[in-house]
């Protein structure tokens, strides 16, 4: 993927709800109201990048890396 979806604001405003929550889990985090409002966000910002993730393997591709990011980064 081309596009650094690190540097977006919905993936900043992700990772700081993220922070606040106090979930351990991103994979849990994204399936919470809050979390899954931000992915829906971030993935929509993906859409106007020209990221297609109209195919469900690409969408639990960039999800994968959306969890496995903010593990690693805003935990």
């Amino acid at each position: 993927m081309s596009w650094d979806f690190t540097e977006d604001a919905a993936f900043m405003a992700l990772c700081d709800a993220f922070k606040e929550s106090g979930e351990s889990s991103a994979i849990e985090f994204l399936a919470n109201g809050e979390g899954a409002f931000h992915f829906q966000e971030l993935t929509q910002n993906a859409a106007g990048e020209g990221i297609d993730l109209s195919d469900s393997t690409d969408l639990e591709e960039f999800q994968q890396e959306v969890i496995e990011t903010l593990e690693s980064m805003c935990s």
